[in-house]
């Protein structure tokens, strides 16, 4: 419920019609100048809303520099749209709108509120098995292969990461993998391939979220480098559409490649990159699949923070 303020609504040409063409941060510039807040007053009023927002994040966000991302920031949208007395979903739906469709009918990206909940679940998983930030361990290269089935299916995947300890001590690494719509986690297998054995293991119906141990039986000194390699087997779920890794820090080489079984070949492929889950799609690039080898594929020089995959289309 919209509580009532000292000063009646008084909707704006502009505000209305950045609100239902976006973009987020000219939507909320719109808002904000609407109801006459000074940014210090927007944060008073959502640290009421038990959520913390420093005022140069909001600037940020009004000016286009930044976006919501975070769980944390995702919530202060939604109190943002109570506060400044706008419709329900008004603001996230310029996030990340789940309602919109690709060619074939599919939803274009996982809805706002299934990236919030696996985000929370994730933290939460990672929290259990002790694994925060980056673990101790920096990037310099990692390679993913990706499998598609004869039904769509996303069959399994299979990493290889090459990795530097900056603190001594390190001797795992925690795996994600978050199933498609429909996956069932509890029948995913986690295969330690080459230079570490499977520890423990954390999953989540409801989401499809999975994260692994991978011991590499050794204590890592500071400036030491690892090599190590695992996959998954998942399968349990229906078509896949997409494949993407997020990346928190910077680091080194990333290489991606999907592979397609020979009787369930795509349409068309593209390279995509968000600056994170709930941003907009850019850096979009056509990929042709291989003729003998059924497979596309991506080079990053260089990991940024994001997210960075690759898409395609059925008939």
């Amino acid at each position: 419920m919209r509580h009532a303020t000292e000063h009646a609504d008084v909707p704006t040409a502009e505000l209305d019609t950045a609100l239902r063409g976006g973009p987020f941060h000219v939507a909320l510039r719109a808002a904000i100048a609407a109801r006459g807040l000074p940014l210090q007053r927007v944060q008073h009023h959502l640290s009421r809303h038990g959520v913390k927002v420093g005022v140069t994040s909001l600037s940020y966000w009004q000016q286009g520099a930044r976006r919501p991302q975070r769980p944390e920031s995702l919530r202060a949208v939604r109190a943002l749209e109570e506060i400044l007395r706008l419709p329900d979903e008004s603001l996230i739906r310029l996030l990340a709108d789940p309602g919109r469709q690709t060619t074939d009918g599919r939803p274009s990206a996982r809805s706002y509120r299934s990236l919030v909940e696996a985000s929370d679940v994730l933290s939460r998983l990672q929290a259990e098995l002790g694994w925060f930030l980056d673990g101790g361990l920096q990037t310099l290269g990692h390679h993913e292969r990706v499998r598609i089935g004869a039904r769509r299916e996303l069959a399994g995947r299979e990493s290889h990461h090459i990795v530097r300890a900056h603190r001594d001590g390190v001797d795992r690494f925690v795996a994600v993998h978050h199933g498609d719509p429909g996956s069932s986690p509890g029948e995913t297998a986690v295969l330690a391939l080459e230079n570490c054995r499977t520890g423990r293991v954390r999953r989540d119906q409801d989401t499809g979220v999975l994260v692994a141990e991978l011991l590499f039986g050794t204590r890592l000194r500071a400036g030491e480098t690892f090599l190590f390699r695992y996959g998954i087997e998942d399968g349990t779920a229906g078509a896949c559409h997409e494949y993407a890794d997020r990346f928190g820090f910077p680091g080194g080489q990333y290489a991606l490649q999907v592979s397609f079984d020979a009787a369930a070949l795509p349409a068309r492929c593209h390279r995509f990159a968000q600056h994170s889950p709930v941003a907009p799609r850019g850096g979009r690039q056509e990929l042709a699949v291989s003729g003998p080898h059924h497979s596309v594929h991506l080079v990053e020089p260089r990991i940024r923070p994001g997210v960075v995959g690759i898409a395609w289309d059925w008939e």
